[in-house]
C-alpha cells in the first residue's frame, strides 16, 4: 500500500490537477479517507469475523483491495480516487482479522510477542513500499503500481485461502438469519459486551492519544526543524533523520514491548508506554537545538511502539476468544480514527497555540490518559 500513497500528487497531476494547494489538498484527502472509512466498519467486520470465521475475513480484504486498489489505475478525476478510497478503506482493512486469525491460535502468554511481529512486519512494509514505488513508478509509471499492489494483494488471498488454518472451536454460536436489522443488533450486542471491560476501554485512549501525538506532530515535524537550523540546505537532512530513526527504531520496538508486556502486563505496560512518551513530547516542545529534538523523536518512536502490541494483548487477555474479532476490531478502529483526526488538529492548534504548544499539548493528553489508566488497574 505504501509502494503508491506517497505519491498521490504525482498521480492527481497525471489526471490533470496543476494547481499545487489543490492537488495538496486532494492528496491528503484520499490519503485519509481509508483509514477514516476503516475506523468506521473495522468493529464490525471484527464481529462478523467472530461469527463466520476470522480467515475468510483476511480473504475478503485481500480480495477488496485486489478490486479497488486496481480499479484506481483507470480513474479519470479525485472524485472517482476518493470514492475508492472510501470503498477500499470500508472492505479492506486486514489488519485486525489476521492478527485475530493468528492470535487465537497461540497460548495466552504469546499474544503480545505475536502481536508484536505482526505489526513489525507491517512497519517493514510502511519502510520499504515507498522505495518500491520510486524505483517502480519511473519505470512502468505510477499509474500501474495500483496494479502491482491489487497483483500482490490477489496472491496474498491465495495463499491465505489455500495454507492459513483456523479451528472452528474458537467461534462465537452461528446465529440463524433473520434480516439485515437483527444481524445489526446481534453485532452490536457483541461489541457492547466487548467494551464492559474498564481496562480495555482504558487502554483506547492511550492507543488514540499515543497515535494521535505521533499524527499530529508529523506534518509540523520539518517546520520545528527549520526553527532549530538555520541553514536552509540542512532541513530536509535533519528531517529525513527524524522520521527514519524514528519509523527504524520503532519497528524493532515493537516485538519487544510485546514480550515485555506478555510478561509483565499489557496495561502495565501501556502506563509506561503512556507515561514515557508524553516526557519525550515534553522533550520535543522544550528542544533547544536540533540533536536534542532527534533524541526526543528517537525515543518517542522507542515508547509509543508499545501501544499497538500491548493493545492487542490486553484485548486478547480481557475478551474471550469467541468475541477477540470484535475487540481487536475496536482497537485498530480506534487507531485509524486517530490517523484520520490527528494530522488535521495537529496543523490547526499549530497556528493558535504555536508547534511547541502542540507538542506540549499532546504530552499532558498522554499523561492523563497514563494517570487514568494506573487509576483503573488500582480499582481493579
Amino acid at each position: 500500500m505504501m509502494s503508491f500513497l506517497p505519491y498521490f500528487p504525482t498521480h492527481l497531476e497525471a489526471l490533470g490537477m496543476t494547481d499545487r494547494n489543490d492537488i495538496a489538498l486532494w492528496a491528503g484527502i484520499c490519503y485519509g479517507a481509508a483509514p477514516f472509512s476503516a475506523a468506521l466498519t473495522s468493529p464490525l467486520w471484527g464481529a462478523l469475523g467472530d461469527r463466520m470465521g476470522r480467515k475468510i475475513m483476511v480473504v475478503r480484504s485481500m480480495l477488496a483491495i485486489t478490486l479497488f486498489v486496481g480499479l484506481m489505475k483507470w480513474t479519470t478525476g479525485p472524485w472517482e480516487l476518493l470514492i475508492l478510497r472510501i470503498l477500499q478503506g470500508s472492505l479492506s482493512g486486514f489488519a485486525a482479522p489476521s492478527l485475530t486469525l493468528v492470535s487465537v491460535s497461540v497460548p495466552p502468554e504469546d499474544q503480545g510477542r505475536v502481536a508484536g511481529s505482526l505489526q513489525t512486519a507491517m512497519a517493514a512494509g510502511t519502510v520499504l513500499g515507498p522505495v518500491l514505488g520510486a524505483a517502480l513508478g519511473p519505470w512502468i509509471g505510477y499509474d500501474n503500481i495500483f496494479l502491482v499492489v491489487a497483483g500482490l494483494a490477489l496472491v496474498s488471498a491465495v495463499l491465505v485461502m489455500l495454507w492459513a488454518q483456523e479451528d472452528a472451536a474458537h467461534r462465537g454460536e452461528p446465529q440463524p438469519w433473520r434480516g439485515l436489522t437483527a444481524a445489526w443488533q446481534s453485532l452490536r450486542v457483541d461489541l457492547a459486551a466487548t467494551l464492559q471491560s474498564p481496562k480495555l476501554r482504558a487502554s483506547l485512549a492511550i492507543v488514540f492519544f499515543v497515535q494521535f501525538g505521533l499524527g499530529a506532530t508529523n506534518p509540523i515535524l520539518e517546520l520545528h526543524v527549520r526553527d532549530l537550523v538555520a541553514d536552509p540546505l540542512q532541513w530536509p537532512f535533519w528531517t529525513s533523520v527524524l522520521f527514519s530513526g524514528s519509523a527504524l527504531l520503532h519497528m524493532l520496538a515493537m516485538p519487544v514491548w510485546g514480550k515485555w508486556g506478555d510478561r509483565h502486563g499489557h496495561a502495565q505496560a501501556l502506563v509506561v508506554c503512556a507515561a514515557l512518551s508524553a516526557v519525550a513530547l515534553f522533550a520535543h516542545a522544550l528542544a533547544p537545538v536540533v540533536l536534542a529534538l532527534v533524541a526526543a523523536r528517537l525515543v518517542f518512536g522507542i515508547t509509543m511502539a508499545a501501544s499497538a502490541p500491548c493493545s492487542f494483548g490486553l484485548a486478547a487477555a480481557e475478551v474471550p476468544v469467541e468475541r477477540r474479532g470484535g475487540a481487536f476490531g475496536i482497537v485498530f478502529g480506534v487507531r485509524t480514527m486517530s490517523i484520520a483526526v490527528s494530522s488535521i488538529a495537529g496543523g490547526w492548534a499549530s497556528a493558535h497555540i504555536g508547534i511547541r504548544g502542540v507538542f506540549a499539548v499532546t504530552g499532558a493528553v498522554l499523561l492523563y490518559s497514563a494517570w487514568s489508566m494506573r487509576r483503573t488497574l488500582r480499582a481493579a
